[in-house]
């Protein structure tokens, strides 16, 4: 039977989950929305130049971004579909099965185009507002219908308005050209009949792209399916944009799903500029994924050029859907639906003499794990990556936890059981009687026996396949593992990567320190606590490969440690050197888990249920006075809704979907309980309460009565909107002739294979994507290859961080400053 969004979701259960009451029957809502999230809105006072800087919008299908047009008097409106992407494993995830741009609209003012004045209306997910030109302004209003992929823009000004498709070929031409025996996929193929124009992308193996697009009044109705082997998406567009609602309708229906999404949970800090990116984050992740759609690309559904215009199944996709628990919004995540479907993929991505009893999932995939060659075995391969399918499965678990929907159990077990059994083959017992796993590889760091990454995995499999099924005939096997598993390989600096390899060099991912987070196997509860501080100190230490998921990850281990003072300062060292104005992240191409894992950073300062343990307020920076949830879903699928006012806990609400043990930490020293059947508190502060389904408990320090209505806190860290603000008055300017200096010579690196013209306007390459330090590689190495000029950089008032692109071409150039030289690295 396949799990449908309704099946998934539906239930005793999980059907509660669709409500919007909060998890104490006695807390009030005292939340205004629409001017809530309008604190939130992102805001253009300036041309948005690329992706990273402009509005986005999508329904987890259907997919638009804004900005201005390269070298051009427009603004480009993108139209990508998560569902649209080649069908050729045989040549590799990177070309054969890669995400693929449908294409653009152009919107040229008749005027010349001197600013503009945008607003990204949250409540609404609605773009609104005015293209300024020396000719008057045009005012646009933009949407795309949660529900029906259909894109909705109004226009009101002389301009001209003109799709362009794309060209069906994988983005990672911004890397290298295609392999020279990939076939193309064909031309499109356009027709238009009486008011509708339809554009058909037939595919090299079968199926078709059909994108189709009329004016309705004032209104462009626009829309994009995917079928595949069927040709049935060119009948399916059509109908789509023949028969759609009246615009007021469509409007209606669009905010109305919106309006129920945001209201299934509340969570308010008093740090405007990080309480405005939370709410962008699940904005974000709601425009891009759909428990009934496929998983996000690294890039989500909107595609630009990318080297990874695939799924990455060994951190990525995990840390893309962390956000969706704890904010109550299992129906955003399709990986336990996908995992089911995809069984037989996850078989034959073995080699043939492990496929009787093991699954894996190869480490870059389409959205159906699909993909050429096998998941690496020791002795095989050079990096045998064996571990992504149970780190993957992880998620499922998490999946399961928050909802204790069986029918997810249902998929997560015999698909870890199998998995787990890939992990078998390769221990063995050492002279020193303890089971001892062959080298393996540590994503991204490199190869080496008993990696932490596998240890963590193992362990991890082993305890939740006996917890679920501990009479299983392969549980004997299971404890015995457990019993006899080698230690984590450690050294004075913490963990290592594995036996005799040490952590030595920069290196962005968390993978040796996986039993730390977010498997907690290892915490400073367990008693571990120095270790964990010491192998964070010595990761984070080494700066050169560092990106931004590196100091979410880092904000949240910490939190984990309870420091919830270096979980703040470490989220805000992302947001400092590596989110962009519209909240977007990129390496060589977008990357949209890392700001989606910012938000879990936000997660886990203000509630964590790990361990069987639900925890409030386990890590609340010393400036954050004032922090209130509402309808946070934890493990054991409670909802909690809890205020805290001038850093004292006001009170904690917990509602049980599933009748599960409570065990809480709520952070009151003298607590009186309402509502319980019976409670007791341990020796550590827990309390143990025992609650029925369905049934609610109100948590206050004894003595006090506790306001108990949820309301958004006072700001005490204001910030400017994210978006784009006004240049601020750049003084007197100087020309100054570059002609000598600026021979196109460009560089050539991993990124960009090409020599000269980066996006087609003379730009050689973007100086936002160059090495965050400027100085040391992947492996900590000085580098002097190659010497650029460099273009001066904007700063603005919130957040520092390079801008701009770097030129490579003879024009002259009008800067504020002299230009510098600078000696680029590797990444």
């Amino acid at each position: 039977m396949e799990i449908s969004r309704r099946g998934l979701l539906g239930g005793a259960v999980a059907g509660t989950v669709l409500r919007a009451s909060p998890a104490s029957a006695h807390a009030a809502d005292g939340v205004d929305w629409p001017r809530f999230l309008g604190t939130c809105d992102l805001v253009w006072q300036r041309v948005p130049r690329a992706w990273y800087e402009g509005p986005f919008l999508g329904n987890g299908f259907l997919a638009a971004a804004v900005y201005r047009e390269p070298g051009a008097n427009a603004v480009r409106i993108t139209v990508d579909h998560s569902r649209v992407q080649d069908h050729r494993p045989e040549f590799g995830n990177e070309w054969g099965v890669a995400r693929l741009a449908v294409g653009k609209l152009v919107l040229t003012p008749r005027g010349a185009i001197t600013g503009v004045d945008w607003r990204l209306d949250l409540w609404n997910a609605e773009l609104a507002g005015v293209i300024r030109t020396d000719r008057g302004d045009v005012r646009i209003r933009l949407f795309v219908h949660a529900g029906t992929d259909l894109l909705s823009l109004e226009v009101d000004g002389p301009h001209t308005l003109v799709f362009e498709p794309a060209e069906a070929l994988s983005p990672r031409t911004i890397r290298e050209p295609p392999p020279a025996n990939f076939p193309r996929n064909p031309e499109p193929v356009v027709r238009t009949e009486r008011d509708i124009t339809t554009v058909v992308q037939p595919m090299a193996a079968g199926g078709q792209t059909a994108t189709a697009y009329r004016k309705r009044g004032t209104t462009f109705l626009l829309s994009v399916q995917h079928s595949y082997p069927g040709v049935t998406a060119e009948a399916d567009v059509r109908k789509a944009v023949r028969f759609a609602g009246p615009d007021r309708l469509l409007r209606q229906q669009h905010q109305d799903w919106w309006h129920a999404f945001y209201r299934k949970s509340f969570l308010s800090v008093p740090d405007q500029l990080l309480q405005s990116f939370y709410w962008i984050q699940l904005y974000k992740i709601a425009s891009a994924s759909r428990d009934t759609g496929p998983i996000m690309a690294t890039t989500g559904p909107w595609i630009e050029p990318t080297p990874w215009p695939s799924l990455w199944n060994n951190l990525n996709v995990q840390l893309e859907y962390w956000l969706a628990y704890g904010s109550n919004h299992l129906e955003l995540d399709p990986i336990p639906r996908t995992v089911r479907a995809t069984q037989k993929i996850l078989i034959d991505a073995l080699r043939p003499q492990f496929r009787g009893d093991s699954m894996g999932v190869r480490r870059s995939t389409d959205a159906q794990f699909d993909d050429a060659g096998y998941v690496g075995a020791p002795g095989f391969s050079t990096d045998p990556e064996i571990g992504d399918l149970p780190w993957l499965l992880h998620n499922v678990w998490l999946h399961y936890r928050h909802s204790m929907d069986d029918r997810v159990l249902a998929i997560l077990f015999p698909t870890l059981r199998r998995a787990m059994n890939y992990y078998l083959h390769f221990l063995s017992k050492g002279m020193d009687g303890r089971l001892h796993l062959a080298p393996t590889f540590s994503p991204e760091y490199g190869t080496a026996p008993d990696c932490n990454y596998g240890l963590a995995l193992i362990r991890w499999s082993c305890r939740t396949l006996l917890e679920v099924e501990p009479d299983d005939p392969l549980a004997p096997k299971w404890r015995e593992v457990l019993r006899d598993l080698v230690d984590y390989p450690v050294d004075a600096n913490g963990f290592m990567v594995g036996t005799g390899v040490p952590f030595a060099k920069s290196h962005r991912h968390y993978s040796h320190m996986l039993a730390v987070y977010p498997l907690y196997l290892v915490s400073a509860e367990s008693g571990q606590r120095d270790l964990i501080e010491r192998s964070l100190k010595h990761w984070i230490s080494f700066e050169g490969a560092l990106r931004g998921y590196s100091f979410t990850g880092a904000s949240s281990i910490s939190a984990g440690l309870g420091r919830g003072d270096d979980a703040l300062k470490y989220l805000r060292e992302f947001v400092a050197r590596f989110a962009q104005a519209n909240t977007m992240y990129f390496e060589a191409g977008p990357v949209i888990e890392t700001p989606l894992s910012g938000a879990q950073s936000v997660h886990d300062m203000l509630c964590q249920s790990w361990g069987g343990v639900i925890r409030v307020f386990p890590a609340v920076p010393g400036a954050w006075r004032d922090v209130a949830l509402r309808d946070f879903r934890t493990e054991g699928a409670f909802l909690v809704t809890a205020s805290q006012r001038d850093g004292r806990v006001e009170f904690v609400g917990v509602r049980s979907l599933a009748g599960q043990p409570l065990k809480l930490k709520a952070n009151i020293p003298d607590p009186e309980v309402h509502g319980a059947r019976k409670w007791h508190k341990q020796a550590d502060g827990t309390l143990v309460i025992e609650l029925g389904q369905g049934q609610e408990v109100l948590v206050h320090e004894k003595g006090r009565k506790p306001d108990l209505t949820i309301r958004p806190v006072p700001i005490s860290t204001p910030a400017q909107p994210w978006g784009l603000p006004p240049l601020p008055d750049q003084g007197t300017t100087v020309t100054v002739d570059l002609t000598a200096a600026m021979d196109n010579d460009a560089f050539t690196n991993e990124f960009h294979m090409g020599d000269g013209d980066f996006d087609g306007t003379g730009n050689t390459y973007p100086a936002a994507q160059l090495p965050q330090t400027g100085q040391a590689n992947d492996d900590g190495s000085r580098s002097s290859s190659s010497t650029a000029t460099k273009a001066p950089r904007t700063t603005s008032s919130r957040k520092h961080k390079r801008s701009g692109f770097r030129r490579a071409s003879t024009r002259p150039c009008t800067c504020s400053r002299p230009a510098t030289t600078a000696t680029p690295t590797g990444r």
